[in-house]
């Protein structure tokens, strides 16, 4: 071959590659956009709810929630029985023998006691740590694994040989220890026996929680290794990649690009695959909300799991008036029990009902920083609670939800939703200005916030920082409070909108004065809101520390009585929501999804809004406008009673 063809071939190769390396895979069965890019596939690290979505779709814990019944009631996942213990605190989960991994070897479980005992390590910094040491020993193996750590780094060593040597030893010793303090243990492969501290009510629920997932030892090992310098187990995330992750869910994820997208096969080795309706799952990432809609409205999207476009209050107010023409039917349909997917289902094609408002177990607040030092150095004036309160209600909560959310969602006064936990009492909450009946009662409120103020000599010049992620309308939210703040108080602030990994990085290390936040609850029980406030707790972003807070928790999870329970419970929240005010509740969220009820089922109306898309089914098109589809009975629910109500 002549040398000047030499650079022309390989340029046709280079370019032959770019075009067939990266063909356009064929359309996957579903195709969805997550409400944002996702931050790690390792469940014992996950956090936000957009990763725990993913991952139900690529792990399966011992149990699960079954999402289309009333109450969420436990199902078995790899677990096919279990027994509890007379005095409710030992657990027996017998493992089933067809649960395999994606690469076709037996879930066991030992894996559960790797995974569990990751999550239960300080090395890894879990958010959800707490969780873990309502098993026995767990928390006293916590701290004698940081107590370790510690010691280790004031060692004096000879060389660097020694110090690694010395890491590895201790990371052996760490292991064993775990087996003799911690209430986990794996009779045989099919056999798994947790002991907790003490009855757990919501045990069961905690297992159907992704991060108590299991992970496969052989691969994730191979990417943790002790730190010689510190001795702490060093975790790479290699083993999460496209082609690389095994995992024991309906899915195997087979590609990962990052800010590009994310692809799915059905795991051939999933033992209850014949269920799963859909062979492959697209998951796109278009972080742009307007794109997303339009992307939907174009065919290429087939359900958009957060709608957080600026104009999706006009979407709902379109879908409003699509039922409000079918008025008569509607109320039948509801009459009978149908839930609003089916009620969609089965009235007249239209694209202004592929918008869907779901009342959502979780609260938008704002944190405030209640640490004695702002990050600059100066000291913090919202480590004083009365400055935290003054603030909290002079903000007109109700113009929020209306004139900028406007998706029917309900002003907040507590963290915990009011009525939707079943036997708990949500306390008053404080009186905020823009529930006030009349103007004299509103500069009431105000009058007592700026005598708070001063009582907690609130520095005059004081410039107060809001931060937000960019998109979703946080700075239109900023804006309102900035105004409220300066209408009623007379204080200046400044809006800081930050890139989201940014701003969660900030949030985590507590280098923020006041920023905005929200939270969803895990599990059906007070404590999935409460515990976020809890001193030790991964998720306390508020540096708050009440040791009467930290006790209450502490006797409630003591307590027996299940009235009793719940009324510690029900102080606790009083404590914060009335005195401390680590956080100021907005609203009680709605989650707007979008998809074309006609085509797709398999989506929960429940207010945790705990979506499986596993379950999805794709129902084809080709339905005209003026053939409502036949139902299939199995697949209708009954609507969800809520204390937020009804929405589109």
């Amino acid at each position: 071959m002549s040398r000047m063809l030499i650079p022309v071939v390989v340029l046709v190769a280079l370019v032959a590659f770019a075009i067939f390396g990266d063909r356009p895979q064929p359309r996957a069965d579903l195709t969805f956009i997550n409400s944002s890019e996702v931050n790690t596939l390792d469940p014992q690290r996950m956090s936000w709810m957009h990763d725990l979505r993913t991952a139900r779709l690529l792990f399966e814990g011992l149990v699960k929630n079954d999402v289309l019944s009333d109450d969420f009631t436990i199902v078995p996942g790899v677990a096919e029985s279990w027994e509890l213990s007379e005095d409710a605190r030992t657990y027996t989960f017998h493992i089933r023998t067809d649960a395999k991994w994606s690469n076709g070897k037996p879930v066991t479980a030992h894996d559960f006691v790797f995974s569990w005992r990751r999550a239960m390590l300080p090395d890894l910094v879990s958010d959800y740590v707490a969780m873990f040491m309502n098993i026995e020993g767990a928390q006293a193996f916590y701290d004698w694994r940081q107590q370790q750590l510690d010691a280790f780094v004031d060692q004096d060593f000879e060389d660097e040989d020694q110090q690694r040597d010395a890491a590895f030893a201790l990371w052996e010793l760490t292991k064993s220890t775990f087996d003799e303090m911690v209430g986990l243990e794996a009779i045989d492969d099919r056999t798994l026996i947790v002991t907790l501290e003490r009855p757990v009510p919501y045990f069961m629920e905690l297992c159907a929680f992704t991060v108590f997932a299991p992970v496969y030892e052989p691969l994730v090992a191979q990417y943790e290794r002790p730190d010689p310098i510190t001795a702490r187990l060093v975790r790479r995330p290699g083993w999460t990649k496209g082609g690389v992750l095994i995992s024991n869910g309906p899915f195997e994820l087979t590609s990962w690009r990052f800010k590009r997208d994310m692809r799915m096969e059905q795991n051939p080795h999933y033992w209850d695959r014949d269920s799963i309706a859909i062979r492959s799952v697209s998951i796109p990432s278009i972080s742009d909300p307007n794109a997303g809609v339009l992307a939907y409205q174009t065919g290429s999207i087939d359900w958009i799991s957060d709608v957080t476009s600026p104009y999706r209050g006009d979407m709902v107010a379109q879908k409003l008036q699509f039922l409000e023409e079918h008025k008569e039917r509607v109320e039948e349909l509801r009459a009978l029990g149908y839930d609003q997917f089916s009620i969609t289902r089965m009235l007249p094609q239209d694209p202004r009902a592929h918008t869907h408002a779901v009342s959502s177990f979780g609260t938008y607040f704002y944190n405030f920083n209640t640490k004695p030092r702002l990050p600059d150095g100066r000291e913090n004036p919202f480590a004083d609670a009365r400055v935290r309160r003054a603030f909290a209600m002079c903000i007109d909560k109700p113009a929020i939800a209306r004139e900028i959310r406007r998706l029917g969602e309900p002003s907040a006064h507590t963290l915990i939703p009011p009525g939707s936990i079943g036997g708990y009492t949500s306390p008053k909450g404080l009186p905020n200005i823009g529930d006030a009946a009349n103007e004299e009662e509103r500069q009431a409120i105000i009058a007592r916030s700026k005598a708070l103020l001063e009582e907690a000599n609130f520095p005059d010049d004081f410039v107060v920082d809001l931060a937000f992620n960019k998109d979703a309308g946080h700075d239109l939210i900023a804006q309102a409070i900035a105004k409220s703040w300066q209408k009623s108080l007379g204080v200046q602030t400044s809006l800081s909108q930050k890139e989201i990994k940014i701003f969660r990085e900030d949030l985590k290390n507590k280098q923020y004065m006041t920023a905005r936040a929200g939270w969803f609850g895990d599990y059906g029980d007070p404590t999935t809101f409460l515990d976020i406030n809890h001193s030790k707790d991964g998720n306390n972003d508020r540096a708050y520390n009440n040791p009467i807070y930290d006790q209450l928790l502490a006797d409630a999870a003591d307590e027996l009585d299940p009235l009793k329970r719940m009324t510690l419970l029900s102080e606790a929240e009083r404590i914060i929501m009335e005195e401390d005010l680590p956080m100021v509740p907005i609203f009680h969220y709605a989650t707007i999804y979008m998809f074309d009820a006609h085509k797709l089922t398999g989506l929960s109306t429940h207010p945790r809004t705990k979506q499986n898309a596993f379950l999805i089914d794709m129902l084809g098109d080709g339905v005209g406008p003026d053939q409502p589809r036949p139902m299939n009975p199995e697949k209708i629910k009954a609507p969800q009673q809520t204390a937020q109500g009804a929405t589109p």
